[in-house]
């Protein structure tokens, strides 16, 4: 028979497990903490961020790891500025405005391209002779002062458009559907849908679909925090591009419900538009990324589109482009649509 004093742990076993237990009990709370990370949007929380808010609310992040902040943005907002001050981890931007990091030799650096397509479009009446963008050589058309500096030279230079075809755009699109004649940027996910409301059902010539290859929603980090943080930096794009697929071919409301409550401007139907003409035009999972997967950044595209914007005067030569942008933490997959 078994003494009952064989039951007791020895006392060298119980130091050792007084020992062990708090160690044990770091290591819990090491799993536990989440890394702290920082997106800055240019804009409005609307659907055009729904896969960073998707991956907010489905807990995507937090499966990763990870405790991010999205922070939307706004018309006084300088994106750029919070990066180089280090009050943003990441941020969204378009290829076009960060190539002017290269002009002052400013480190920074483009991992991901959301949008395989620029939104950007001109918008004209039906009916009249208005079908293309050639068709539009000589007529009026409503540009913003952004764009005369953007778009609008790689316009004249496509298609021989001239400054005198330039009618001011304050964002209002009055005069649009005052005068059939007249035709106006837009993005397709917004002035489109604006329009049909007030009654006319536009011609939507979008640029990316004529040869502006520009990535107009890239996330920009600086090379410091893509190296010293480069874990943390890709737990963060491959759980956001798992958030778009889900906003995407899933059940949108998580993302929604959080960008009504930050944006109450954004209703219903303005999200539901927005997301079937992303769907529907492959701004996200077309491109590169329809075998990349979402997020995919391509080298010769990119310093392609430079050279376009340099030969038709809306860029000077010389710049060292390629620096800006590293496919590193894309093109594997991770999510396709």
């Amino acid at each position: 028979m078994t003494s009952p004093m064989s039951h007791r742990p020895s006392r060298r076993s119980i130091l050792a497990g007084m020992a062990a237990a708090p160690f044990a009990g770091l290591r819990a709370a090491r799993a536990q903490t989440l890394d702290k990370f920082s997106y800055q949007t240019n804009w409005r929380a609307q659907a055009e961020h729904g896969g960073f808010y998707q991956a907010l609310a489905t807990g995507l992040y937090k499966e990763a790891g990870l405790d991010v902040e999205v922070r939307q943005g706004g018309p006084q907002l300088d994106v750029n500025a919070l990066l180089l001050a280090g009050r943003a981890d990441v941020v969204e931007s378009d290829a076009f405005r960060t190539f002017n990091f290269a002009r002052d030799n400013i480190p920074a650096l483009t991992i991901a391209a959301v949008f395989q397509k620029d939104l950007r479009a001109l918008l004209s009446h039906p009916g009249v002779g208005n079908d293309t963008l050639a068709a539009l050589k000589g007529k009026p058309i409503l540009i913003g002062a952004a764009g005369r500096t953007s778009f609008w030279l790689w316009l004249k230079a496509k298609y021989g458009y001239s400054d005198e075809q330039i009618r001011p755009y304050t964002f209002n699109f009055a005069p649009f559907l005052a005068d059939k004649n007249i035709s106006m940027q837009g993005f397709i996910t917004s002035e489109p849908y604006a329009v049909r409301k007030a009654g006319v059902d536009p011609v939507v010539h979008l640029l990316a679909d004529n040869g502006f290859t520009n990535y107009s929603d890239i996330l920009v980090c600086l090379p410091r925090t893509a190296a010293e943080r480069k874990d943390v930096v890709q737990r963060f794009v491959d759980a956001s591009v798992k958030g778009w697929k889900s906003y995407l071919t899933g059940d949108p409301a998580p993302a929604n419900a959080l960008i009504k409550s930050a944006n109450p401007d954004m209703t219903d139907d303005k999200i539901a538009y927005s997301i079937k003409i992303m769907r529907d035009a492959g701004v996200i999972g077309g491109g590169d990324a329809a075998s990349l997967g979402i997020g995919a950044l391509n080298a010769e595209r990119w310093n392609g589109f430079y050279k376009d914007m340099v030969e038709c005067g809306a860029l000077p030569g010389g710049w060292d482009v390629a620096k800006l942008m590293t496919p590193e933490f894309v093109n594997k997959k991770v999510a396709t649509i």
